[in-house]
């Protein structure tokens, strides 16, 4: 079965304010036709009495119950709209919150885990250039590792040959190199 998260505010901050101005963005933009035709209205009305004000009052009952229905489609929209954000927000900060993750073993030494993002979420090339970067991190660690095995066992038979107060130098350079392939490992 495949993985899929059930929380979808992974970065909060991040995607209720990437919804909130989408949908601020929206309603502001959709805000034009209400009011196009409250003055439509406005002009019908004034036409109506004009001809037969008996109708007036009719006509601007509707007018009120159009106005309130349209008022209510928009912040059903709009809350339509802060939902299907949080969603799409989710398919992009879920790869960065696992990119995040990842660098945060990669600093506590765990640099060998493939990095992988669900099928739906955005920036796979992301996890592609990670796993590439890593894989050539790890490459050079190994050249180097073997290098520095090399260097420890030439500055130990070097200790075998050098005068005795050279010896506490060659060894505390072995330690260090023992302390630097500990960390390879």
């Amino acid at each position: 079965m495949a993985y899929s998260r059930r929380t979808y505010l992974i970065n909060p901050r991040f995607q209720l304010r990437f919804s909130a101005l989408v949908t601020l963005a929206v309603l502001i933009s959709s805000l034009i036709y209400p009011f196009a035709i409250y003055d439509l209205m406005n002009s019908f009305i004034a036409y109506v009495s004009s001809h037969s004000p008996e109708h007036v009052g009719q006509i601007s009952q509707k007018r009120t119950d159009l106005l309130i229905t349209l008022v209510l489609w928009q912040l059903g929209f709009s809350a339509m709209i802060f939902i299907v954000c949080v969603f799409f927000s989710h398919k992009i900060a879920g790869p960065i919150y696992k990119l995040m993750k990842f660098f945060s073993a990669a600093r506590e030494g765990h640099l060998s885990d493939k990095l992988y993002f669900r099928k739906g979420d955005y920036f796979h090339e992301l996890a592609t250039d990670y796993n590439d970067t890593m894989e050539t991190i790890l490459e050079k660690q190994k050249a180097d590792f073997v290098y520095i095995s090399e260097v420890a066992t030439y500055v130990s038979n070097l200790a075998l040959v050098v005068p005795d107060d050279k010896k506490v130098v060659l060894k505390e350079i072995g330690h260090k190199l023992n302390e630097i392939q500990a960390r390879f490992q």
